[in-house]
Formats: structure tokens, C-alpha cells, sequence
């Protein structure tokens, strides 16, 4: 194997973490955190998992007491009780200390325990919700992952199955101490990757038989209406489909369909001229055959006689093929200009070696290949278990067009980071199925821009697609305006890639910060973008009165101010937002400070921008490190403090390689006084909803003719109007 397929690792554990016995064997490798080993060989297992890749954690603090037939370990977060025996139900259990439900607290080995969810391989076909794999975090303090049956990786980068029947567990006893268990599970399985700048960007991607002309044309559009893009997907349909069906069903394919795309390179070398990165579709499953053009290569290498036709099967488990399949098969496509790979599998999850699933071992060694001549690193696939995290990004599947499917989709992208898997990418808009509904894809669109990756996707239907100027004037001006909107956030998404790769995701449920408040697990659509704004997307159909969105949002204590509305509103408190279609709720806590591109200045590129705008939302002091480089390591950071008393805002001296900086940078400081007209929202409410013009002015009156907000709420209440549009004018009278 190649130099750059050894992934590094440091499995072995610090002698003095272990307690073992002729059969078992009990690594505190942290003070939450066990590895649990029984072999009835007695053989226990030193080498890397593909989950666990480094054991070689500091010696841990902990007490044993032990007599013949009963073993106890206690550190600062937990208590395990094993009888050293097999283990059974009675005989192994680990308790999270803290003050936590007495019997709730404990997980015994064999039995179901509280987890507040992972992620899952794919949500191909699923239209709404699915059953999601455990995570490492737990509402009652203790989680286990099984990684039994996972493949070892030997010391020259292949891989190897394990013993037959050995247990190998580890369990997380960190309690509610979310953020920790998230780090460790980074120092266990690796880190998140820093992703390269452009992947940051909007990416467009589309099931469709484009020819070159017409992609480069569909991007200049795109650029001439004021929308950037940072990512060129081209689907299948790159490559020759039509084909013999002796050769195959023509979706496994490695050379350019040139009827569509005549000149590869100069087609390649258009998109990055316009600072587009370029990712290929492939499904690798049925081999290569003869009609080829790299068949007679990759058969030679392989030992199959060129002249015969006979198809180079795909083996991903025998080393040979898999070297013939990069150099032979997609190095030659990379030199044309394709920077990354759409390793689209979906071909199940079986090969010739026991408990190794094809898309792993796929993810791992192209991504390890990504990075062969010294670029970052990047690949483009599914979700293949705990792990997965240090191949990214995720492609989560074909999903179907429904509310339902956009309604999950916030849940599903924030509990993934209790799997340690914070970069999925989902088709916006939905792939294929459901129906036109431009409300829904409007609504789609702008959770995308506070989604981890925001690509636009559509399916192979001439009546799908993501065009914003294929829609109504509203939902065009909305989508342009995300589109817009996702690159001037450009500056804040590249630090929070830093902050991700030191264990802590971009997107988060509620609770990672308010663990011990019980509201914060009652918005599981509810997230942190990073760690200054919040996000309550609107994933349910407006109100046919009002003509708004509405979501059950909770505040956490302290000011906050909408982005987009100006609105202020005081936490501590569940409220009822509601948004017409140009907005989505996203609040900024008081004293935020979010770097952006300013808006005249957006063009093509992802690269630091000369000019960043910096916005502050005033109501507490702030304090924000922008942290920057190229994709080459050479980084600097910009610390940057908001004084809310004096209302200055000090952009400190630049730490780092200061030459990574544009030539000339300059900073904008753009406070965002809250709009606080409430008479004037509430006139916008009434007059866009579908009442009587006589109620509408009774209403008015009311408000303005009431002594308090509360006052003005009771009165309204009097007037019978709909629950749905009191809510509305209820939000705005009472949100400070």
C-alpha cells in the first residue's frame, strides 16, 4: 500500500490505564470514558479499529478495589461493578455519577439504555422520519457504542477482520457534560477534518444530461444574477450511460460521455476559472469493462487478458484493485482538473472480508487519497458509522420532496453531531417524488443557508429543479438573497470549520449548552449555527389567514435580535415565531459579533475577502476570534471585542502569519440596533392577513389605544380573532 493510505494512529493504551484479568481487560482511558474487552482466548486486540485510532490517552485518575469474584473502578464521573465473568446483565454496569436518576444512571451491559441519538447511513427514499443510530451522548449520563464488529487497520495501511466473537465496548459515563463526551470521542476516533474553503460555499448539483455549454451557461446565470457558487457537481451523466448491456447498466462509468462534453479539460478548466471547484458522480459497483478507455490498463494490472473483454470485477477488499482503481480509473480524471469525488454507493454493505462494509473502507481510502499531493483533503458520501466523521462530507441520500422530509431534516442534522458527524450536505430542495410546492422550497432553501453544506439538488425530472428564476417573483428574490446570504457568511463559517475541527460542530442541538434546562430538549428542530445564532427553521406550511410561518421556538436567558427583522426579544422563555417568506427566524444573542463579506463586495472566489463587514448586535459585551487561512495552514487570527457600554468595537492587532491577510484589509463595524416599531409590525401583520378590513382596523385601534403590550393582548383577545393571527400579533407585542 501507498504511503498515504496509513492513516495515523496511536492504538496502544497507557499500561497504567489498564486493569485485566485472563479474560477480560478494562481501559479507563478517561475519567468518562472505558473501554470494556472480553475474549475467552484471552487475546485482546492493540491494533487501530476503523472507529478507534487512538488509545494512547494520558494515565487516567481512578480507584480500583477488587477481591476474588468482584472488580470496582472509580473515577471522578463513574462507578463500573464487574463480577469478572462473561458478561451479563447482572455482572457488568457503569454509573454516571452526578446526581442523576438513581437506576436511570446506570447502563448494564445487555440491556437497552437512554440515548439521545446519533445519525443514520442514508435517507434515501424516506419521506419524514427514521430511527436514528445511538450517539455518544445520553439524557441519563452513560452511552456505549458496540465496536465488536468493526475491521481492524493493520500498520501498512490495510485492513484486517477481528476475532470471532471477542466484545469490545466502550462506554461514556460523562453525565450531561455533552461538550466533553463530544471531545473525547474526537482524541478516541480522530478529529473532524478542516474542510477546504469552498466547500463552505453554495454547490449546485443536478441529475441532468447537461452538455458543457449549457453548464457553463447555467453558472454564468447564476453569476450574472448576483448568486455565487463555490462547488460544480456534475451527476452521472458525465460519463457514457448508454451503453451495450453486455458492458453493464451503464451507471458504473469512468470515461467522459464526449457528445455531451466534447472537450473534458477546457470544459474543467471554465468552472474553475470561475472559482468553482468541480466534484464527478461515481458508482463503482459493476467494475470496469471493456468499453472503457482506462479497461485495457487497469485489466493488465488486475490479470485479466485485455483482449478477452472480460470485465475487471470490483474488489475493493483485494489491495492490487484498489490501488489499479485510483491510479488507473480516477487519477488521470483528477490531473483533467476534477478536484473531488461523489462516491455515490448504495450498493449494500457486504464484502469478502467479515464485518467490512464497502462504503467505509470507500470513504476511507479516497479520502486518504484526496489528500495524496498535499491538498486538503475532501470526499462526498454516505454515513457509514461512528468514525465517519473524519471522511467528510456526508451525502445524505435521495430525499424525497414533502414537508414531511424538510420537516426532519434540522433534527436529523443536529443529532448527527452526537454522532460526532457535523458536515452532512442534503439535496435542498429534495430530490425526486412529492410535488411543486414553492413555499416548501423556499423554506428548504433558507435552512440550507444554516445547514452544513448548502447544496442545491434536484432530480432527474425536467419539472424539479432549484433555478430561482423557475419560481415566482417572491421565492426568487428569497432563494437569491440565501444565496447571497451563505457566502457573506463565508468569514464566520471559515472559523467555525476551525472550531469544528477542534470538537465542537457547527450545527448543535439546544441542550450542548443548556443541559439542565428542560426546555432545551423540547425544540428538536431548534439548533446553534456556530456560537453566535441561533436557528428555529420553519418546516410547516404558512397559515392560509395570516399567510406566516410559525415555529414553537425556546430562548434561552438573555437578549436576542433577529437577523433578518431587526425584532428584539428577552429569553428564558418558549415562544411562537412567526415569518413570512422572506425570513426564517435566526437570532443573534446580545453581544454577538458575526464577520461577514459585505454584501458589494460579493463575487466569485471563497478566498479571505479585503473588506469584512463586521456585525454586532448590541445588548452585552461580545468577544469573536476570526481565524483565517488559504487551505494551506498558514493561519492568523483577529480577535475582535465589543464594548457594550461604551459601544466601541476593537479590532486587535492580528496573531499568526499576518501575510495570509489580503493586502490593505480593512474591517466595517455595522451595529444592528434592534427595529422596535412594534405599531408598524403590527400593522404589516394585519394587512397581509385574509380578514374582514373592518376587524383589521379594530385591531389596530386596539393596540394603539392600549396602555401596556399586555393590556393590548388581553383587548385583542376580546375581538375573536383567530388563534393563528393572536399569535402573530402576540409575538411582536410581547417579545421584549
Amino acid at each position: 500500500m501507498h504511503e498515504h493510505f496509513r492513516l495515523e494512529t496511536a492504538p496502544v493504551a497507557d499500561p497504567a490505564n489498564i486493569v485485566s484479568g485472563d479474560r477480560y481487560r478494562i481501559t479507563v482511558l478517561d475519567a468518562g470514558l472505558l473501554r470494556l474487552e472480553y475474549s475467552e482466548t484471552g487475546a485482546f486486540e492493540d491494533r487501530a479499529s476503523q472507529m478507534a485510532v487512538d488509545r494512547a490517552f494520558p494515565p487516567a485518575d481512578f480507584a480500583l478495589t477488587e477481591s476474588d469474584d468482584l472488580l470496582e473502578i472509580h473515577t471522578d464521573r463513574l462507578h463500573l461493578v464487574y463480577d469478572k465473568g462473561p458478561f451479563t446483565t447482572h455482572g457488568l454496569s457503569v454509573q454516571a455519577k452526578g446526581g442523576y436518576h438513581s437506576h436511570r444512571s446506570v447502563w448494564r451491559y445487555g440491556l437497552e439504555s437512554a440515548n439521545l441519538g446519533g445519525t443514520a447511513r442514508t435517507l434515501d427514499d424516506v419521506d419524514g422520519a427514521m430511527p436514528l443510530e445511538n450517539g455518544v451522548l445520553a439524557y441519563d449520563g452513560v452511552a456505549m457504542l458496540d465496536d465488536s464488529r468493526t475491521v481492524l487497520l493493520r500498520d501498512d495501511g490495510w485492513i484486517t477482520p477481528r476475532t470471532p466473537g471477542n466484545l469490545d465496548l466502550y462506554v461514556f459515563a460523562y453525565g450531561r457534560d455533552y461538550r466533553r463526551a463530544l471531545h473525547t470521542l474526537f482524541r478516541l476516533a480522530g478529529p473532524a477534518p478542516l474542510l477546504p474553503r469552498h466547500a463552505l460555499g453554495n454547490w449546485w448539483s443536478r441529475y441532468y444530461a447537461y452538455t458543457a455549454a449549457e453548464y457553463v451557461e447555467l453558472v454564468d446565470r447564476f453569476r450574472a444574477g448576483g448568486m455565487p457558487l463555490s462547488v460544480a457537481v456534475i451527476d452521472m451523466d458525465w460519463h457514457q450511460v448508454d451503453i451495450d448491456p453486455a458492458h453493464g447498466s451503464g451507471w458504473t462509468g469512468y470515461t467522459w460521455n464526449t457528445d455531451l462534453f466534447p472537450d473534458p479539460r477546457q470544459f474543467l478548466a471554465d468552472l474553475h476559472e470561475r472559482g468553482l471547484a468541480v466534484s464527478l458522480n461515481v458508482h463503482p459497483a459493476e467494475g470496469v469493462h471493456a468499453h472503457e478507455a482506462s479497461y485495457p490498463a487497469i485489466a493488465e494490472r488486475t490479470g485479466v487478458d485485455p483482449d478477452s473483454g472480460l470485465p475487471v470485477g470490483f474488489d475493493p477488499t483485494d489491495p492490487a484493485f484498489l490501488e489499479a482503481y485510483f491510479e488507473e480509473l480516477h487519477h488521470p480524471l483528477e490531473d483533467d482538473g476534477v478536484d473531488f469525488w461523489w462516491l455515490d454507493w448504495q450498493q449494500g454493505g457486504v464484502t469478502r472480508i467479515p464485518g467490512l462494509d464497502p462504503l467505509w473502507l470507500l470513504n476511507h481510502f479516497h479520502y486518504l487519497d484526496s489528500g495524496r499531493r498535499g491538498e486538503r483533503p475532501l470526499t462526498f458520501s454516505r454515513y457509514a458509522g461512528i468514525g465517519s466523521h473524519r471522511y467528510p462530507v456526508g451525502f445524505s441520500g435521495d430525499t424525497v420532496i414533502s414537508w414531511d422530509s424538510l420537516d426532519f431534516q434540522p433534527y436529523f442534522t443536529a443529532t448527527a453531531s452526537n454522532a460526532g458527524y457535523g458536515w452532512w450536505s442534503h439535496d435542498v430542495g429534495g430530490h425526486f417524488k412529492g410535488y411543486r410546492d414553492e413555499e416548501l422550497t423556499t423554506r428548504w432553501v433558507q435552512l440550507g443557508v444554516f445547514s452544513p453544506i448548502m447544496r442545491l439538488h434536484s432530480g432527474n425530472n425536467a419539472f424539479i429543479t432549484k433555478e430561482p428564476w423557475r419560481f415566482s417573483a417572491a421565492a426568487e428574490t428569497a432563494m437569491r438573497d440565501c444565496l447571497r446570504l451563505r457566502h457573506r457568511l463565508l468569514p464566520y463559517l471559515a472559523t467555525m470549520n476551525v472550531r469544528a475541527h477542534e470538537g465542537d460542530p457547527l450545527v448543535s442541538p439546544m441542550y450542548y449548552d443548556h443541559p439542565e434546562d428542560a426546555e432545551a430538549y423540547t425544540v428538536p428542530n431548534q439548533f446553534m449555527f456556530g456560537t453566535e445564532l441561533l436557528v428555529a427553521p420553519i418546516t410547516t406550511p404558512a397559515d392560509p389567514e395570516t399567510r406566516l410561518g410559525r415555529v414553537r421556538a425556546w430562548l434561552p436567558e438573555g437578549g436576542w435580535q433577529d437577523v433578518f427583522t431587526g425584532q428584539a426579544y428577552t429569553g428564558g422563555r418558549a415562544v411562537h415565531l412567526h415569518r413570512d417568506l422572506t425570513s426564517i427566524p435566526v437570532l443573534a444573542r446580545a453581544g454577538a459579533i458575526v464577520p461577514m463579506v459585505p454584501d458589494d463586495l460579493l463575487g466569485d472566489g471563497t478566498e479571505p475577502p479585503p473588506v469584512v463587514e463586521v456585525r454586532v448586535y448590541p445588548g452585552a459585551d461580545g468577544d469573536f476570534t476570526l481565524v483565517e487561512d488559504r487551505d494551506d495552514d498558514r493561519w492568523v487570527a483577529t480577535r475582535m471585542t465589543w464594548d457594550d457600554a461604551s459601544r466601541e468595537l476593537t479590532v486587535h492587532d492580528a496573531e499568526g502569519d499576518v501575510d495570509t491577510l489580503p493586502a490593505g484589509r480593512s474591517y466595517r463595524v455595522v451595529v444592528a440596533e434592534p427595529c422596535d416599531d412594534v405599531e408598524a409590525r403590527v400593522f404589516t401583520v394585519l394587512d397581509r392577513a385574509r380578514i374582514e378590513h373592518e376587524l383589521k382596523a379594530r385591531a389596530l385601534e386596539t393596540v394603539r389605544g392600549s396602555d401596556s403590550p399586555g393590556a393590548a393582548v388581553l383587548s385583542l383577545q376580546a375581538l375573536d380573532l383567530s388563534p393563528s393571527l393572536l399569535g402573530a400579533l402576540s409575538e411582536l407585542l410581547l417579545a421584549r
